[in-house]
């Protein structure tokens, strides 16, 4: 699955684009941050993409996790948010 990195300083506009454009290609993408400032930035990008989806009947989730990454050769925890359609057959 495609990881899109997400900074602080990312356009959640720009990262709304490319999450929804790789949703409708694949499916489901997954969202990589580190530290609050790329966190909120990636947030404010899915609500956006959630905007960019809903007219053509697509609802998408945001499911977070935890994960150990490695940058610069030092331990860091990154947040990951799996994005994906909900699948709207099991709605009650």
């Amino acid at each position: 699955m495609e990881v899109l990195k997400v900074s602080s300083k990312s356009n959640p506009n720009a990262v709304a684009g490319a999450l929804a454009g790789v949703v409708r290609e694949q499916g489901a993408v997954e969202v990589q941050t580190v530290g609050a400032g790329a966190l909120n930035q990636a947030i404010k990008a899915v609500a956006i993409a959630r905007g960019f989806l809903a007219p053509s009947g697509l609802e998408l989730t945001c499911i977070p996790a935890f994960a150990d990454i490695e940058i610069n050769g030092e331990e860091r925890t990154a947040i990951r948010l799996l994005i994906e359609p909900r699948d709207m057959h099991h709605r009650g």
